[in-house]
């Protein structure tokens, strides 16, 4: 999330929690691609990760940007925390461990989708290489302990840092260590997101094993495809994973607002200070717990909006849906999974597919396949056959979808061409994760180091 908001107007019931949540039903022509990725920025000369502060540094970065795009500098304080676009169309955040995070615009095709990373990425580059600063598009740091690992002046951060520990054993790797892409799409009513929300939770596990590019921690293999994919097996588990109720044919707006009000807070925000709120769930602070505490402590929307943004399901909702299980990776699959899941969830057809497949899946077999897939993943067993062959189906439904909309380039071709990286890894029977261990153990010679050079963008 690129800045935390501060909107005042205060919450006068429950009800309300509700519908700010539906107030994201939109007309189907007004659906959207919103497209977010994560990369690890490291100096060229050594492979060591960028710091904060310095000539070359994270900060140096977005004021770099900041004064070739003439975007809105975010601060925190008076350090630079990232970069708004002045229409309000993306933004650029940094990670706790200074990954660099685009937060593209709402766009209508991956297409587009495709055109803004690649601007991104060769603007960034332009301002980062005469500071010997690149970045690794995978989903897990390879080679850098927590140690050695940065840490950015962002308020929000030392509060999840100091917590994390406290309810999990893996939230500070998931924090410094790892990379995501993930895609917001919207939804026309509570009945379309409730399907929408069913058949991508379900298939999350079937993303993170296809997205797989974790398999280095500190210099060494870790055992996983997706060491990413485990962290999120134990980060803070009341506010995070998968959701059993929205397995249910009942499941609404009413059902996630409940949810959240008894996920515990990281903070409210007053006159530019971050209170830790850590103690309290969202519904004891709509029952008074901070009053005499903090100054200002009626609940508002902006405390809500926040809090929103501060649970991690496999698939979130706030006004629009997120995409939460694949790894980072290279710039092509920038553009894959967006287009995976728009074939998946913006095609009636395709949707209605998906979800006749998943049907039947109960919430303990999906959650048998999530723990299964950062060990196994595509080679995870899943209803008496290798997941290899449900990604199969599932690809070909999302192709489906996508040529269905039939949204073309300039050379007449359907988006369905953003799914070839998916598709080699059906033809290899090899996800990146593997291809990454194929080429440590073969002509890397047991180093890490190439990786750098090899998948930086």
């Amino acid at each position: 999330m690129a800045r935390d908001t501060t909107d005042q107007t205060p919450i006068s019931s429950v009800q309300e929690l509700t519908d700010y949540i539906a107030a994201g039903n939109k007309p189907k022509e007004r659906f959207r691609i919103g497209t977010e990725h994560e990369k690890f920025a490291f100096f060229r000369a050594d492979n060591n990760p960028v710091p904060y502060a310095g000539e070359a540094s994270i900060s140096a970065l977005l004021k770099g940007l900041q004064a070739k795009n003439s975007w809105e500098p975010i601060m925190d304080g008076e350090n630079i925390i990232g970069l708004a676009e002045q229409h309000g169309m993306g933004a650029i955040s940094i990670e706790p461990g200074g990954q660099f995070e685009l937060s593209g615009a709402p766009l209508e095709t991956i297409h587009e989708t495709c055109r803004e990373s690649n601007s991104h990425l060769a603007t960034l580059r332009e301002i980062a290489e005469p500071m010997g600063i690149r970045f690794l598009g995978i989903g897990g740091s390879p080679k850098w302990t927590l140690a050695e690992t940065p840490r950015m002046p962002k308020s929000r951060y030392d509060i999840m840092t100091r917590y994390m520990p406290k309810v999990g054993t893996k939230g500070l790797d998931m924090m410094y260590r790892t990379c995501t892409i993930q895609v917001n799409l919207d939804f026309s009513s509570e009945a379309d997101m409730q399907k929408k929300m069913r058949v991508s939770m379900k298939l999350q596990s079937l993303a993170t094993a296809l997205f797989a590019s974790s398999p280095f921690t500190e210099a060494q293999p870790n055992g996983m495809l997706s060491w990413r994919g485990d962290i999120w097996r134990d980060t803070d588990n009341r506010r995070s994973g998968l959701l059993d109720f929205t397995f249910r044919d009942d499941f609404g707006f009413q059902h996630y607002m409940e949810w959240a009000l008894d996920v515990p807070m990281y903070f409210i925000v007053r006159d530019g200070h971050y209170h830790d709120c850590t103690h309290v769930t969202f519904r004891q602070f709509m029952n008074g717990a901070l009053k005499g505490k903090v100054a200002a402590w009626e609940p508002t929307m902006g405390d809500w909006t926040n809090h929103l943004s501060t649970l991690f399901p496999d698939v979130r909702l706030k006004r629009f849906l997120e995409m939460r299980g694949a790894d980072g990776g290279p710039w092509r699959r920038i553009c894959a999974l967006p287009a995976f899941w728009v074939g998946l969830l913006y095609d009636e057809a395709a949707l209605d597919a998906a979800d006749q497949l998943t049907k039947n899946w109960t919430f303990a077999e999906v959650s048998a396949l999530r723990n299964a897939v950062p060990t196994a993943g595509l080679k995870a067993e899943f209803g008496g056959h290798a997941l290899y062959e449900t990604a199969r189906e599932v690809i070909g439904i999302s192709k489906a979808g996508l040529k269905s909309r039939n949204r073309l380039n300039k050379e007449g071709q359907d988006e369905s061409i953003f799914l070839s990286p998916l598709d080699e890894v059906m033809a290899k029977k090899a996800t990146l994760a593997e291809d990454l261990l194929a080429r440590y153990n073969g002509r890397w010679q047991h180093s890490v180091e190439p990786v750098f050079e090899e998948y930086q963008y």
